[in-house]
C-alpha cells in the first residue's frame, strides 16, 4: 500500500468516527428535550404581516 493510500484510509477512518459521534450525539436521549424545543420555535412566534405587499392585478 502506498503512503497516499495509508493516508487516505486513515483520513476516511477518522471521518467514518466523527459521523458515528455526531450521529450518536444527535439521538441522544439528553437531546431529545433540546430538539423538541428547537423544533417548536417556528410554531411560538407571532403571526405577522408579510412586508411584501402583494401586487393586485
Amino acid at each position: 500500500m502506498s503512503m497516499a493510500g495509508t493516508i487516505g484510509a486513515i483520513v476516511t477512518v477518522v471521518f467514518f468516527v466523527i459521523f458515528v459521534a455526531i450521529v450518536l450525539w444527535a439521538w441522544s436521549g439528553r437531546r431529545k428535550k433540546d430538539f423538541d424545543a428547537a423544533a417548536n420555535l417556528p410554531f411560538e412566534e407571532e403571526d405577522t404581516p408579510s412586508r411584501i405587499p402583494h401586487k393586485h392585478d
